[in-house]
């Protein structure tokens, strides 16, 4: 989105080459900033109405004033020459801060550095949000109308004093996320799936489907992330984590079962570090979010129809694409549909060491999951062919949970033994003993090993991975 769009919330091209016109605002609301953080002290602050302008405090109303002001003179079509967004981002500081400098109204240290965060966060960032993405202890942001606006911390959800002037502010901080990654929304379109920068996952959608304004979803995850801090969170033990590795080191096909927001993608992340650096992995998702750890990565992404509802790529098609492209891995951000048939195919036709993750809150309830799946993509095959398919490719089923506390765990490490008449056998390696809750409401519960060995420890064998005896509490 050009700056300049930025700066006046015109909002980008509807897909025909035409450009799509804001909403309409309330008088005087093109003047109006709300501050990045609404001041808890404001007694005229009103947020009871969704779509509706704030009353702003005498110091707030300064702000704006001077946010519109600022605007007038800033040298736009310069600014838009600067690639560098800490160069951009230098510059508006000092622009800023120089006119400051010949304002004769009285304003604190603290007061202008604020105004200034505010227009670079305008300007270069999300708005009013911007400073909540960069807090490091927030993993989902949750914005229900301009008014409402949620966050994730440490597995629970709080709100926070912060919002956008009115619906069309928020719309035009969702145009600028999804018109970078080359998606629209308006109200042909009014649902899309994005990605930030940084791979954080964006869900946005607009009125006339959301009724009480446009709503805005990001899912963030850590960039930093490293297998040990799953065992220091307590998401799994070191023992289940060497189980894993080895699996994955191996070549088994694995799948990652669980909830919304449960964890599955930080896991996959997280067990594609075990992936050897020599090996070509190609990633196929709805919107790109995987970050791989791997030098040879090619990264393919869907693409929803335009504005004509045609060019659209289904996750099918890239999987059958990727077949084509010499892969060592295929790793599948998520099954959803009728890919689900191809990508067992793939794995069940020499592309082993596969990883994906699926919506499932068993992994039996997954299995059932990918036989409806493949059941979507139009073929008309037996139960029974359908099912070996299945359990002659999957070899891991992984379930992760979110529990009542907010804390994710490995609940259960299941192998998929293979057919018994028309049912899939699996038997559980490893789960999490669920024991009570607190009166505080912390689950208590411990991991414990069944005392199963794994078919596929041959296989761990035969690839170099030797695991100590007991790792599976048994005494075999």
């Amino acid at each position: 989105m050009a700056l300049r769009d930025r700066l006046t919330g015109r909002r980008p091209g509807n897909g025909n080459g035409s450009e799509a016109a804001a909403p309409p605002e309330p008088p005087n609301a093109e003047s109006r900033l709300a501050p990045a953080v609404v001041p808890a002290h404001s007694s005229q602050m009103y947020v009871g109405q969704r779509g509706a302008d704030a009353i702003l405090s005498p110091v707030d109303q300064l702000k704006v004033d001077l946010h519109r002001r600022l605007i007038e003179r800033l040298d736009l079509d310069a600014l838009e020459q600067i690639k560098s967004e800490v160069e951009l981002t230098a510059q508006i500081r000092h622009a800023v801060l120089d006119f400051l400098r010949g304002e004769v109204t009285p304003l604190s240290q603290r007061e202008r550095e604020e105004i200034v965060e505010q227009i670079v966060y305008e300007i270069t960032g999300l708005g009013p949000i911007e400073p909540l993405f960069r807090d490091p202890t927030i993993s989902d942001i949750l914005v229900n109308g301009a008014r409402e606006i949620y966050v994730e911390r440490g597995g629970r959800l709080v709100r926070v004093n912060a919002s956008f002037r009115n619906d069309a502010h928020l719309l035009a901080v969702i145009d600028r996320i999804v018109s970078r990654v080359g998606r629209r929304v308006d109200e042909a379109s009014p649902m899309v799936d994005a990605r930030l920068p940084d791979g954080s996952r964006v869900n946005a959608i607009i009125p006339p489907l959301a009724l009480d304004g446009p709503i805005l979803s990001i899912r963030r995850f850590k960039t930093d992330l490293r297998v040990h801090h799953l065992t220091r969170n307590g998401t799994l033990t070191d023992e289940m984590l060497q189980l894993l590795a080895a699996c994955v080191h191996a070549r088994l096909n694995i799948m990652i079962s669980g909830g919304t927001g449960a964890g599955k993608t930080t896991l996959l992340n997280a067990l594609s570090s075990f992936i050897p650096a020599t090996e070509r992995i190609i990633t196929i998702e709805d919107a790109a979010e995987l970050q791989m750890q791997q030098e040879h990565v090619v990264r393919l992404e869907t693409r929803p129809p335009n504005a004509e509802g045609s060019g659209e790529v289904l996750a099918r098609d890239l999987v059958k694409n990727a077949l084509r492209m010499r892969p060592d891995r295929i790793v599948i951000g998520e099954v959803r549909s009728s890919e689900a048939l191809d990508m067992l195919q793939a794995m069940n036709t020499g592309h082993e060491g596969s990883l994906t993750t699926v919506h499932a809150n068993t992994p039996r309830d997954a299995l059932s999951r990918l036989e409806t799946m493949i059941l979507m993509a139009g073929t008309n095959l037996p139960d029974r062919a359908m099912r070996e398919q299945i359990s002659s490719a999957l070899d891991v089923i992984i379930q992760i949970s979110r529990l009542a506390d907010g804390t994710r765990r490995v609940t259960s490490i299941v192998e998929v033994m293979g057919m018994e008449g028309e049912i899939i056998t699996t038997q559980e390696i490893y789960h999490f003993r669920r024991r009570g809750i607190t009166p505080e409401g912390t689950v208590i519960g411990h991991f414990e090993p069944t005392g199963i060995r794994p078919r596929f420890a041959e296989r761990l064998a035969v690839a170099g991975v030797e695991l100590p005896v007991h790792m599976f509490g048994g005494a075999w």
